[in-house]
């Protein structure tokens, strides 16, 4: 068999399907291996470049295959997928991927730690205990309005007025026993995940402590521990896989989405591509330093962001929100990308005189 020089790796649980070329272009390898055959057979090629999509495992073997000697391109699959030439299948899919991983200007996927993962299972967990803390909060709403039982927005409220309603005599002696059956239980699901979403928390608050660059980037106004973390976690303490702030706030789909033809330019919403739980943080954020600056606004006080206080007087606070998250993330890379902690900007720059 000639030297190979690219291989095209489709990765999966048990069964892996390679395919790869020599210096010329030329298939010298199609092969198909099991999980157990993985590292023996790789330490045993002589140094290639390899490619695989972004997938589960594949932040994990491109550790085990860097360790080997190799270098190890991840794509993202909606970039190697113009690549396949017929139906879809492994043999297809590793073809397609060893085409992609060749080209000049393909855009690759930053490797992460085994600490940048753990941090984001971190966040996912956390997430996803919060997604079913309102599911909870939902059905206890749906079963009360049944029963003609209303409360006001907010988790809070209800919660509260589900444990008066349970807790007084003649409030719970209205409701039907599998009524109050129901809301007891509810309650008490949406009581232990409570306390798992804070044990989560905590495990997040003790890693921000410990990381200088996630301590670094909660000196930005609009960004916190957990914005901080997933930050870090996700595009690394330099952000060195970003040439500029404007690329981060790009792939995190965060700047208009184009719709341009010649000379005619069209722009449309957020792209909203990229890492859709990240995006939401730094909203989340910037809608929270909003409420800040409109009360400031509003009792006749300086908010510190003489910029968004032009903008809330001319555009609606949703878009401002959006921009201003444009602004948070630009920042965090400056933050990250220098290893300096964010200066606010004086207040002759900031007005714009």
């Amino acid at each position: 068999m000639r030297e190979v020089s690219v291989i095209g790796l489709d990765l999966a649980k048990q069964l892996f399907q390679l395919h790869g070329v020599d210096a010329h272009g030329r298939v010298v390898l199609r092969r198909r291996l099991r999980r157990s055959q993985m590292e023996g057979f790789f330490a045993s090629l002589p140094p290639c470049l390899i490619g695989v999509e972004s997938c589960p495992g594949a932040h994990h073997w491109a550790r085990v295959l860097a360790r080997l000697g190799h270098r190890v391109r991840i794509m993202p699959a909606a970039y190697v997928r113009p690549y396949r030439k017929r139906g879809k299948n492994d043999a297809s899919d590793a073809e397609a991927i060893c085409e992609a991983v060749q080209r000049p200007n393909m855009r690759f996927v930053a490797v992460k730690t085994p600490e940048q993962q753990g941090v984001l299972a971190l966040h996912r967990a956390r997430a996803l205990l919060v997604r079913q803390q309102v599911a909870l909060v939902n059905q206890m709403r749906a079963v009360l309005a049944e029963q003609g039982v209303v409360f006001g927005r907010g988790r809070r409220v209800a919660l509260r007025g589900v444990a008066r309603l349970l807790g007084e005599a003649e409030a719970a002696a209205a409701l039907p026993e599998a009524v109050r059956v129901v809301l007891r239980a509810l309650l008490e699901a949406h009581t232990e995940l409570e306390a798992r979403v804070r044990a989560l928390e905590a495990a997040l608050q003790a890693w921000h402590q410990g990381c200088e660059a996630s301590r670094r980037l909660a000196t930005i106004p609009g960004i916190g521990p957990l914005t901080a973390t997933a930050l870090v976690a996700t595009v690394g303490e330099r952000a060195a896989h970003f040439r500029s702030g404007r690329h981060l706030s790009a792939w995190l789909g965060l700047v208009p989405g184009q719709h341009s033809s010649g000379a005619r330019q069209r722009l449309g919403p957020i792209s909203k591509r990229g890492d859709s739980y990240l995006r939401r943080l730094l909203v989340l954020g910037a809608q929270a330093l909003l409420r800040q600056v409109r009360r400031r606004m509003a009792a006749g006080q300086p908010s510190g962001l003489p910029w968004a206080e032009r903008l809330l007087r001319r555009r609606p606070p949703n878009v401002v929100a959006v921009a201003l998250a444009n602004k948070l993330a630009r920042q965090a890379w400056a933050v990250l990308h220098r290893g300096e902690p964010w200066r606010p900007q004086p207040a002759a720059a900031a007005t714009g005189i």
